[in-house]
């Protein structure tokens, strides 16, 4: 009975927008986005420090400001940062939480010089579902999982990964062509699913597909849920079981994948060794596999959904990149092909500005330190926050606006700060799939540029859920149109 109820839960989940995105009159939804609440400090300053304590405030009874930034994303933050400045806090999933914004927050944080910063924040909203995975790990074993996993994202498994993934995305990218009015981002999500099947398994998409492509969705939602236990039907649970499917799936593949040395990535885990001859565990492949799969196909179809959103929007750039596109005639592109596609470079890089495809980062002090003159205790919970950088009026011109060519030679907004643009994270735990990612979703949406033309209804503005990672509220509807 539980499954079939998760089963039915399930299907709901992909057809109908969250309770936090169900549409309300703007002027609802304007007073609770501004509805205020008495402002406190988190914790006194230490006699004779200097420092100043942050403010904040807890929000709503029981549920504190949860399903505010669900609901309003960047709007919501904005709001906290022009209240509350670079450094506040709040309450939500029944903890209080350090918001850290803007590009010298962030920085302080994320070079993490005196190390008071570990990633056992991240622990608190994923580890049920992504145990071990790089992200969760600090310090020395950090350093020692990404060494040996580096040597699957050399430039040599980069170019054969290309190879792989050029023609499933054609095949994929063709099959659209009966539909001429989908969901895009659902469209998306399967084609990076099955792309990250192939090229990190190294194998084709089957009946499993549809299981697999709901469990990483499950999993990954999971880490927000506000009722965080394995209710049937809930978010939780849909979490908790849909791991238990990844790791069937990855385990009964993985005795194959250690008797014979491949070009996928779940085979390079299997076979990497370290200088010192360390080598990763089944446990360690699996764990690693799930995640990396995890964040290979969701970052992917949210910066490609994103960049077909703008493409949608400004068909005057798609044209653009379609002459580029088309300049490169009918054979799959290899990676320096890819490479040399400047305009969906700068597209893309906008696109991740605009949406950012991990809103928030999570830490957790391990002793008493200090950001900005503000005092942070040892033990909270903290959430470095790089959208507000994407739209710093001190780093970006008109930073609301859709502009690719502020990437270009001649501006290079991005290098304002360090950490103006961050879309992949900043120091030590910086995405290590970025170049893998970045050239994924150019090789999609150069076959996209070949195939179609796209459109949406000039009034039509996409609105983004923000439950976990960013994903639009109707699924993106698109107007497709074959060349």
């Amino acid at each position: 009975m539980a499954s079939r109820v998760s089963e039915l839960t399930g299907a709901i989940r992909v057809r109908v927008p969250t309770l936090t995105s169900i549409p309300l009159p703007r002027a609802v939804d304007r007073r609770l986005l501004n509805q205020s609440w008495p402002v406190t400090e988190l914790a006194p300053a230490p006699a004779g420090s200097g420092l100043k304590p942050i403010l904040g405030d807890a929000g709503a009874p029981l549920i504190g400001h949860s399903l505010d930034f669900m609901r309003f994303g960047l709007e919501w933050a904005f709001r906290s940062y022009e209240r509350y400045g670079p450094v506040t806090w709040t309450s939500a999933f029944g903890r209080r939480i350090i918001g850290l914004s803007g590009p010298e927050a962030t920085q302080i944080a994320l070079v993490n010089k005196d190390k008071a910063f570990s990633q056992e924040g991240w622990k608190f909203f994923i580890e049920n579902f992504f145990p071990r995975g790089l992200m969760l790990m600090d310090f020395g074993e950090h350093h020692m999982h990404r060494r040996i996993m580096q040597q699957a994202f050399t430039r040599d498994r980069l170019t054969g990964y290309v190879g792989q993934m050029g023609p499933a995305l054609r095949e994929g990218v063709a099959a659209w062509a009966g539909n001429s009015h989908p969901r895009l981002y659902w469209s998306l999500k399967q084609l990076t699913l099955d792309v990250a099947t192939r090229v990190f398994m190294g194998m084709s998409s089957d009946d499993d597909a549809g299981a697999i492509n709901r469990a990483f969705v499950d999993t990954v939602r999971a880490g927000t849920a506000i009722l965080r236990y394995p209710v049937p039907g809930g978010r939780w649970a849909a979490g908790l079981n849909g791991r238990k499917v990844l790791e069937r799936y990855f385990a009964a593949n993985l005795p194959e994948k250690r008797r014979t040395e491949g070009v996928d990535l779940f085979s390079a885990l299997c076979h990497s060794t370290a200088e010192d001859g360390e080598r990763f565990t089944d446990a360690d492949v699996i764990d690693h596999m799930i995640f990396l799969m995890m964040a290979a196909h969701d970052t992917t179809t949210i910066t490609s959904s994103a960049a077909a959103y703008y493409l949608a929007k400004h068909p005057e750039w798609q044209e653009r990149a379609r002459e580029e596109s088309l300049a490169l005639g009918d054979d799959i592109p290899d990676i320096e092909a890819l490479e040399g596609l400047h305009t969906l470079d700068l597209v893309m890089k906008e696109a991740l500005r605009l949406v950012a495809p991990v809103p928030s980062m999570a830490r957790k002090t391990v002793k008493d330190t200090e950001v900005l003159g503000h005092y942070l205790p040892a033990g909270t919970l903290v959430s470095v926050n790089p959208t507000i950088n994407h739209f710093a009026p001190e780093c970006w011109t008109d930073p609301m606006r859709f502009d690719p060519e502020r990437f270009n030679d001649e501006r290079r907004e991005d290098k304002s700060h360090r950490y103006a643009w961050m879309p992949f994270g900043g120091g030590a735990h910086k995405c290590i799939g970025l170049h893998f990612g970045t050239l994924e979703v150019k090789a999609l949406l150069h076959e996209m540029l070949l195939a179609y033309r796209w459109s949406v209804p000039s009034a039509y503005e996409a609105r983004w859920d923000y439950v976990s990672l960013p994903v639009p509220v109707d699924g993106l509807p698109m107007r497709l149109e074959k060349r």
